[in-house]
């Protein structure tokens, strides 16, 4: 079955063409660019003076063909992007060096008090209309943007009614059993007269991942995995039109993953070349799981003071489990000579974000936006099998006023605004575990206040041509609960601890833009630097501690794509990001940062052609170049690059739907991954997944 699949997707790859259709990313002027909502206010990218990339629903669901996750998504499309570890954690993968922020339909995903990484496995992709990446540090989201904002927009109600169903089957070419994965799900939108519905439900079979050598990937026992699981999703939302002004919604989400928990993996050998592989052996103590929901409750009123409101009150429950071990970090005479132990983090967080939008402010061309943000989050991580608190309860509230103005005339845009976050920690008196010497640490109630600028300036030289410039100040903890967990040393108190300053990334760019009618082209020069970073650094267990030191981050991005008929078009997208810290404490950096941190010089060459009125395709090529990590004249780590080539076909028939075809790794290379050759021991030196076929149905009616 999987050669004759195989042998399908290579043919339709190589067909000839036949009539001419609109390839579906044909160039658009920029008055046709869709307008996006990550700035808290309805703006067109040719108004945003910074690096914007949208991933609308048919880029989606062409990436989806071969990829598997929506980090696997981003790690092709956005080369700023870290490579996609492919395992249930999004460790190690930053934008431009920094964590971004996630969002759903505006409701933060990440956890900023304990950091569990797994803010990109919330929700199901079935359930996503499009993303909106915003590239670099921004406040006005609020906290946790440093690197940039992920905009998860959920699929929205249609006129009338539609359903959708899809199915899907993917499996590696190898001869394994073991690899076949399996989907299915159901989509409704509906809307009469002031009522409009979203419901769905999408459930997922993963089985194991196989390398370019046929080798079954190890298995992550500590972050988690993606394969060898059981997902599910169920996706509400109903709106209701009170009247002319107002409008009402309820958004509801609920993600659970669960492994299976029927792997182990074997330790790798980083310096013989060997992967970490798995075995059919049932794991120790219980799989790892993500389970999550999400709800907003969002008004809005055309007609308050002059301006339109948008209040939206949001809630998220996230329970995250990890794998386990006999780490030395979990032992404790108290409950035994061998302890296997594994971690849990759970965060309950609510809150409230306010925003009025006046536009042609007095009959002239500004508009202004203001509001103000509440957030609360209680946060602790738990050793599961023994009950004890590695990281103590944490609450975090968060007040944030903001103010934007942005006058536009004759193509000029200029662009500003303050937010002042004030947030306060409250920590009870705790003991950290027995490996930390059972320290007792006094609790207290930190606060912090910043006020945050940004500006901008845009200028379309013409209607074609435009340039921006922008300085903007993004707000992000550290992450708290491995600071606290970590304490050591007698006598500290929260109260005064500076390591739980907040990380303030300053971040300035300057870019053209050209977008004509065969052609598009994006070139930008970006820095961010912070005073008191927050850099991860991993111990000899895989256990990460946070360094507060100075970092400085520069990097260039450009994406380009011609239209070479109205059926043919090729495309570019690169990115190289450069990171330095400051390793003795001197304030000037010397060190570079490691994989952990900031990701590689990469490209992505695509062509996408359509075949006739009913048969399209995409082929890219994915590559990631050699880097030396340097600390001081000594390269402490070399990365050796690779090249993977994906491919989709898309089939759309009359009468049963449309059928996709992917093949990622098409031509089975055999690679480490970015994160295992630059990060972690040897039980994380994992290779990537080696050439695997997807077919996927969707049924619409």
């Amino acid at each position: 079955m999987t050669k004759t699949l195989l042998s399908l997707s290579i043919a339709l790859l190589c067909a000839t063409p036949a009539v001419a259709q609109d390839a579906s990313s044909k160039p658009v002027k920029a008055d046709e660019r869709i307008k996006i909502t990550a700035t808290r206010t309805e703006q067109t990218t040719a108004s945003i003076p910074a690096t914007v990339t949208v991933i609308d629903g048919d880029e989606l669901r062409q990436q989806l063909a071969s990829a598997d996750s929506l980090s696997d998504v981003l790690g092709k499309l956005v080369p700023a992007f870290s490579p996609s570890r492919q395992k249930l954690t999004s460790s190690g993968e930053t934008l431009r060096g920094r964590q971004p922020l996630y969002l759903i339909d505006g409701v933060p995903q990440s956890n900023p008090l304990r950091n569990g990484s797994r803010a990109a496995y919330t929700i199901d992709p079935l359930m996503i209309e499009r993303v909106e990446i915003i590239h670099g540090a921004s406040a006005i989201q609020g906290m946790g943007a440093s690197g940039g904002l992920i905009n998860i927009i959920t699929k929205s109600a249609e006129q009338g009614a539609s359903h959708q169903l899809n199915a899907g089957i993917s499996t590696p070419t190898s001869d394994s059993d073991e690899g076949l994965s399996y989907r299915s799900g159901y989509l409704f939108r509906g809307a009469s007269g002031d009522v409009s519905a979203v419901a769905g439900v999408q459930l997922r079979k993963t089985g194991m991942y196989v390398d370019g050598n046929g080798e079954l990937i190890g298995v992550d026992s500590v972050q988690g995995d993606t394969m060898d699981s059981n997902s599910y999703d169920v996706f509400a939302k109903l709106g209701y039109q009170l009247d002319d002004e107002q409008r009402i919604e309820l958004m509801l989400n609920h993600f659970n993953m669960d492994g299976n928990g029927d792997y182990s993996a074997t330790p790798g050998d980083r310096e013989a070349g060997l992967p970490a592989i798995s075995i059919p052996e049932p794991g120790a103590g219980d799989p790892p799981r993500n389970k999550v929901t999400t709800a907003t409750l969002t008004y809005q009123n055309a007609k308050v003071l002059g301006a339109s409101l948008n209040w939206q009150l949001f809630s998220q429950d996230f329970s995250a489990l990890y794998g386990g071990g006999t780490y030395g970090t979990f032992q404790d005479p108290a409950y035994g000579d061998t302890i296997f132990d594994q971690s849990r983090n759970d965060s309950k967080k609510y809150g409230s974000r306010l925003t009025l939008n006046w536009t042609d402010v007095a009959a002239t061309p500004v508009d202004v936006s203001a509001g103000v943000d509440y957030l609360r989050d209680t946060t602790y991580q738990e050793l599961a099998q023994t009950g004890r608190k590695w990281v103590p309860e944490t609450s975090f509230n968060n007040w944030a006023p903001f103010a934007q103005i942005r006058y536009r005339n004759n193509g000029l845009t200029l662009s500003g605004g303050l937010r002042y976050e004030y947030g306060q920690l409250k920590v009870n008196d705790f003991t950290t575990l027995a490996s930390y010497g059972s320290t007792f640490v006094t609790g207290g109630e930190p606060s912090f206040n910043e006020l945050l600028p940004n500006m901008g300036v845009v200028y379309e030289l013409t209607q074609d041509w435009r340039v921006f410039a922008s300085y903007s100040e993004g707000f992000s903890m550290p992450d708290v609960g491995r600071v606290l967990r970590g304490i050591s040393e007698p006598g500290l108190s929260v109260a005064s601890f500076l390591d739980l300053q907040p990380v303030i990334a300053d971040n300035q760019e300057i870019g053209i833009e050209y977008r004509g009618t065969l052609m598009n082209l994006s070139v930008s020069y970006f820095t961010s630097d912070s005073d008191l970073g927050a850099r991860l650094q991993a111990d000899d267990e895989g256990f990460y501690s946070v360094q507060r030191e100075r970092t400085e981050i520069d990097g260039v991005e450009l994406s380009a794509n011609y239209a070479y008929s109205s059926n043919t078009n090729f495309g570019v997208n690169y990115a190289k990001t450069n990171g330095e810290y400051d390793s003795d404490g001197d304030q000037r950096v010397e060190a570079e940062l490691d994989g952990r941190n900031i990701a590689p010089e990469r490209a992505n060459l695509y062509w996408e052609q359509q075949w006739g009125a009913l048969v399209s395709s995409r082929v890219q090529y994915n590559m990631l170049f050699d880097r030396d990590i340097y600390t001081g004249a000594e390269a402490i780590n070399n990365f050796s690059g690779y090249q993977t080539l994906d491919a989709q076909v898309t089939i759309e028939t009359m009468d049963y739907g449309e059928f996709a075809v992917g093949v990622e790794n098409l031509l089975d290379e055999f690679y480490f991954t970015y994160y295992a050759q630059t990060v972690g021991p040897d039980s994380r030196n994992f290779a990537g997944r080696g050439r695997t076929l997807s077919l996927n149905w969707n049924y619409s009616f």
